[in-house]
């Protein structure tokens, strides 16, 4: 079927692109329109004087600028239906996120509808093959925290030390954390889980024995720590948070989470040259909580997967999304200062002029 000849508004909005340093064409506009990234033609103009509104050549510019060199936009397209916090556009972010979440699991062959539930035998066996499946996948993310250290003490300087388990993705946690992600803590013991945790922190026994003495005391009080883990209800679990939060905590948590990660990324690129950054981050306790546990897409991995993750701790956790902007508050302070390898000049910008 042949393109439908652009419009001249359309080709105005493509010149009006060009004069910010972008290139544009007439069918990536009518992409992102479909994809509601884009307000549809008829916003695009002042009503009065018949101009392209400037916010919207700005969103045309960023589209432009993040999709460029045949990129994807991936998670950064869900900034723009927060952003716009229409039913619309809300519906797609949170489909969007709840299929991140599930979208390793589908890889592995695994049907999210199709997880047995319930205490037999059969049932829990099925989900233990399940696991087993997860388990059997090379998993592509790096040891990130000991590659920091072990870039650090080249560099002769040292980091804080860690309060968790010093690798996340150490083989000992990868068949109890995946079990859990398929069944929740029902198919994972305390005991099992801080057994595993030793093993891949065996320089570190007063964590475990602080972990085990929490709980114990937890229960005491008659609580139980363990299911107040945001995997606690497993995969489905995660998946509820994101289907049952109203639109506005959905479009907050989201807009939190890639803030947070974009300024990451920025302060991250720089910390070659800045150690003090790295160690100021490294100390606070989101460190831990956020940047750690693999809920940030570093060096192009983890991508929407990884702040799925965030914004469900933003949602289920009673204080996790005021440590964020804290830690928003922190990085912020950090961004407003030059890096030390370039010259002193105006604040960084990441997006469009």
């Amino acid at each position: 079927m042949a393109r439908t000849k652009p419009s001249a508004l359309e080709l105005a909005m493509v010149a009006a692109v060009r004069e910010r340093g972008f290139t544009v064409s007439p069918a990536q506009l009518e992409r992102w329109r479909s994809r509601l990234w884009l307000a549809r033609t008829a916003d695009w103009t002042d009503p009065e004087t018949g101009e392209l509104r400037p916010e919207a050549v700005y969103r045309a510019a960023a589209l432009a600028q993040i999709s460029r060199a045949g990129r994807k936009i991936g998670w950064v397209g869900w900034v723009f239906w927060a952003v716009d916090a229409t039913p619309e556009s809300s519906a797609r972010l949170r489909a969007a996120v709840a299929d991140a979440i599930e979208r390793p699991f589908q890889g592995a062959g695994i049907d999210f509808s199709q997880i047995p539930t319930g205490d037999s035998d059969d049932a829990f066996e099925a989900r233990r093959e399940m696991a087993a499946r997860m388990t059997g996948r090379r998993c592509p993310r790096q040891d990130f925290d000991g590659a920091l250290r072990a870039a650090a003490a080249d560099a002769g300087f040292e980091l804080p030390q860690s309060r968790s388990v010093s690798n996340i993705l150490h083989r000992a946690l990868m068949d109890p954390g995946a079990r859990m992600l398929i069944g929740g803590i029902e198919d994972v013991g305390f005991e099992e889980l801080v057994e595993a945790w030793a093993a891949a922190t065996p320089d570190n026994p007063e964590m475990i024995e602080h972990l085990r003495a929490a709980q114990r005391d937890a229960a005491l009080a008659g609580d139980d720590l363990f299911a107040q883990s945001p995997l606690a209800g497993g995969l489905p679990g995660l998946i509820r948070t994101v289907q049952e939060a109203d639109d506005k905590r959905l479009t907050t948590a989201v807009l939190a989470c890639t803030k947070a990660t974009a300024a990451l990324a920025m302060l991250l690129a720089h910390v070659h040259n800045e150690p003090e950054t790295l160690r100021t981050l490294m100390a606070d306790e989101m460190w831990e909580q956020w940047v750690r546990v693999g809920f940030v897409p570093l060096h192009g991995v983890g991508g929407e997967a990884a702040i799925a993750l965030s914004v469900v701790q933003h949602l289920l956790l009673p204080g996790w999304a005021e440590g964020l902007e804290r830690y928003q508050t922190l990085m912020d302070a950090r961004l407003a200062r030059p890096p030390a390898d370039a010259p002193a000049g105006p604040a960084r910008n990441a997006g469009p002029a």
